[in-house]
């Protein structure tokens, strides 16, 4: 029995899993977002956390009893060249009570939703995006190397990428989760350069072989130690890449309890501690994090002071205790920063989860700005604009990549459609100036785009038009066929097979 308790362990980050294809199956056919449906829909996403949290408290036991080994391996996933990525855990002192903790405060969350979000439009979305999110966070502190790692890292972010644009008929909504989205992919890049880093120099994926035996360079393990640093740094929203996690306040309240509040912004703290081993080979990187670490609470602590509603005091509240997480990590007190995330996690749940009936609860105004800080007028107006850098994430991020889908969109029209046959608007062509602003390109990329566009075009009436007409007529075949294909996958139940067969060929 012992045994296959043990050989069970996969179990876990399983069932939320589980949970959510199924919500997403439910979804498909329509069904879970009525008033009658509700309660069937909230018990599958309850159920999966309960059970999770049970085997958990099991191996808990086990564990303190020693009879739980703490590397689990379940067989080889993939080879890298000549390493392989195992289906490893890891059942340590570091695991265990962070995966307990994120499955109990995300079982409670979910009873909370239940009732906080009845007859909203998108009930089912909602549970099946926290199915995602339980998964993810339970691989991510359960997983046994960088690649299994990975995969929770990015079902992590997916769901918060799909709970901010909960309301996604709201332009503030999409525009926020597309900031968050683009601010977490440079984290991204970083984790799958300590991946691609790890295969070549460390020779092993697995978290405990990372540090090596002592024999790594210090050109070799900065590099390697970087890029994890830098997932993690944006993961738990430190300077520079703060902005996002304000923005991620656009989701429903639970979803901000225990994504941006209590748990996920802990992931990359509970990543620095995974890799303590290997960043105390390199102490300019720990100096780093201890300089970013108190630089973000101070951050934190000044715009938490001028804050005006009760979720974003408490998100800035967040920012600040992390940072002194990460700056426990720069100083290596690895099991001091631990210990506190574990603490504030349960404490911001809370927290969280009071905020809307904190109106009702409170029976005084809210507190002036200290005095302090209102008679220096140009920190009080740095910390109202939260130093200017939300502005300068838009400017980096969000706007190029909105004009790049411009110039994209522009190059379609004027070039894509004409070549496959599509009906083009003439009158949208015959409007004069301001018409024409919206297929002219934007930046230096653009107008290439543009003048490509206008040469392919020219191209095209020189073949069309001259000539027997064969050209056409191949051309015009070759269209019909493409828009029969494309009405095809511009159904809802082929984009959806499209979706599921990328998530099997990335796994």
């Amino acid at each position: 029995m012992l045994a296959l308790a043990i050989h069970l362990f996969w179990l876990v980050p399983l069932l939320p899993l589980l949970s959510a294809a199924l919500l997403a199956i439910l979804l498909l056919l329509r069904r879970g977002a009525g008033d009658a449906d509700e309660p069937l829909t909230a018990a599958i996403a309850s159920t999966a956390a309960l059970c999770a949290l049970l085997l958990l408290l099991l191996f808990d036991l086990l564990a303190i009893a020693g009879a739980l080994p703490e590397q689990l391996v379940f067989g080889e996933w993939l080879r890298i060249g000549t390493v392989a990525v195992r289906l490893s855990f890891v059942a340590d002192a570091y695991s265990l009570p962070a995966a307990t903790l994120v499955t109990l405060i995300v079982w409670i969350a979910i009873r909370f939703s239940a009732t906080y979000l009845h007859r909203e439009p998108g009930f089912p979305r909602f549970f099946l995006g926290i199915g995602l999110f339980l998964a993810g966070m339970l691989l991510i502190v359960l997983a046994g190397n960088a690649v299994l790692t990975f995969v929770g890292w990015e079902l992590a972010g997916f769901s918060s990428w799909l709970l901010i644009a909960y309301a996604w008929e709201r332009p503030v909504a999409t525009g926020n989760a597309l900031l968050v989205f683009l601010c977490n992919r440079v984290g991204d890049a970083g984790f799958m350069l300590g991946i691609a880093l790890a295969t070549w120099s460390a020779g092993s994926l697995e978290w405990a072989g990372l540090a090596g035996d002592g024999s790594m360079s210090m050109v070799t393990a900065r590099l390697l130690a970087f890029g994890f640093v830098l997932a993690a740094l944006v993961k738990s929203a430190q300077l520079p890449f703060t902005p996002w996690i304000a923005r991620a306040l656009e989701g429903p309240t639970p979803s901000s309890a225990i994504f941006y509040g209590s748990l996920m912004v802990h992931a990359g703290v509970y990543l620095l501690c995974r890799l303590q081993g290997l960043l105390e080979q390199v102490p300019d990187l720990l100096a780093l994090l201890a300089v970013v670490g108190l630089a973000t609470a101070v951050y934190g602590g000044l715009c938490a002071l001028v804050q005006s509603d009760v979720k974003s005091a408490l998100v800035f509240s967040t920012v600040t205790q992390v940072g002194l997480m990460v700056g426990c990590c720069g100083l290596g007190l690895f099991w001091l920063a631990a210990c506190h995330a574990g603490l504030h996690a349960a404490w911001r749940a809370y927290q969280f989860l009071l905020a809307p009936a904190y109106m009702h609860l409170a029976r005084r105004p809210a507190p002036p700005v200290p005095r302090w800080l209102a008679t220096q007028a140009w920190w009080y107006t740095a910390a109202l604009q939260r130093f200017w850098i939300e502005p300068l994430a838009n400017s980096l991020l969000t706007r190029p990549t909105l004009a790049l889908g411009r110039d994209v969109r522009a190059l379609d029209e004027r070039f894509i459609d004409p070549l496959v046959g599509a009906p083009r608007d003439d009158e949208h062509f015959a409007t004069g100036d301001a018409a024409d602003e919206l297929i002219r390109g934007h930046g230096l990329a653009g107008r290439a785009l543009f003048n490509f566009a206008d040469r392919m075009q020219g191209l095209e009436s020189t073949l069309l038009f001259s000539g027997d007409g064969a050209m056409e007529k191949s051309l015009q075949r070759a269209a019909h066929y493409a828009d029969a294909i494309e009405s095809l996958l511009e159904q809802p139940r082929y984009l959806m097979l499209m979706v599921m067969a990328t998530f099997v060929v990335i796994l």
